[in-house]
């Protein structure tokens, strides 16, 4: 009963939105690819999106992610997948990177070895039949983590470091505001890609950080521009700069 209460939650929410949301996507975006540069050229953040995939909205949101030549990470709830191959397939075709969000979006917390293993297994079968043999992060749901966790979910665990709340408050403005307004070198940001909303905000918060100079790479991008190696079990919010040694005269 919980899990079918956990989905009935998401559909609505999903609908609620898609009558009420009076904002329209943005299809043009202020610049169509990212400034070249290297570590000492700039910031570096990750933008990553929960949930998916979706019908309508997670296409609408990689259209435009095209448009600006940029790469996200999209942590995926397995039991949608397999209905969706051709997004999946799309993500991973355009250089996004795929990752885990459990089959059924439920909490990983407290669960036993064996259930965590179903969740997860299940769900990196359904991906990997549609793109292939790849490494895959995992988002838990709610950000839920616990030692058991830790010790069987065998893929770096990813957090988060600024969270848009953008199901709880979806209004574009305020979304977009609140990650400019925040937003720091080596955050992952939390958002969703079932919202029309919330892809209105992120494509808007794209530009202008954009503009701003900062880079927009997937996690695993992140972790290489920082030089680290993400280890299966610990948990990871965000990527700081490494500190630079000193060097004595």
């Amino acid at each position: 009963m919980g899990t079918r209460r956990t989905r009935r939650f998401w559909l609505c929410w999903a609908l609620a939105l898609a009558v009420t949301a009076v904002w329209t996507i943005s299809a043009s975006p202020v610049q169509t690819s990212q400034p070249v540069g290297g570590a000492d050229h700039g910031s570096y953040v990750a933008l990553t999106f929960d949930d998916g995939p979706w019908p309508g909205t997670t296409n609408t949101l990689l259209d435009g992610l095209a448009q600006r030549g940029v790469k996200a990470t999209f942590f995926l709830v397995g039991e949608q997948v397999a209905d969706r191959a051709e997004t999946v397939r799309r993500m991973a075709d355009e250089g996004h990177q795929i990752g885990l969000h459990t089959w059924h979006h439920v909490s990983l917390k407290g669960m036993t070895p064996d259930q965590i293993t179903s969740q997860l297994d299940q769900t990196r079968a359904a991906i990997r039949e549609i793109v292939g043999p790849v490494d895959l992060m995992l988002r838990p749901p709610y950000g839920f983590v616990d030692d058991t966790l830790r010790q069987w979910a065998k893929a770096p665990i990813i957090c988060w470091s600024l969270d848009t709340e953008d199901w709880k408050d979806p209004t574009p403005s305020r979304i977009t505001a609140d990650i400019l307004r925040q937003v720091k070198d080596g955050d992952i940001i939390l958002m969703h890609d079932i919202f029309d909303t919330s892809v209105t905000a992120a494509l808007a918060a794209v530009d202008q950080l954009l503009a701003q100079g900062y880079r927009l790479v997937t996690v695993e991008e992140l972790f290489a521009q920082r030089g680290q190696d993400p280890q299966p079990g610990a948990v990871y919010c965000s990527l700081p700069p490494a500190q630079k040694e000193e060097v004595e005269p």
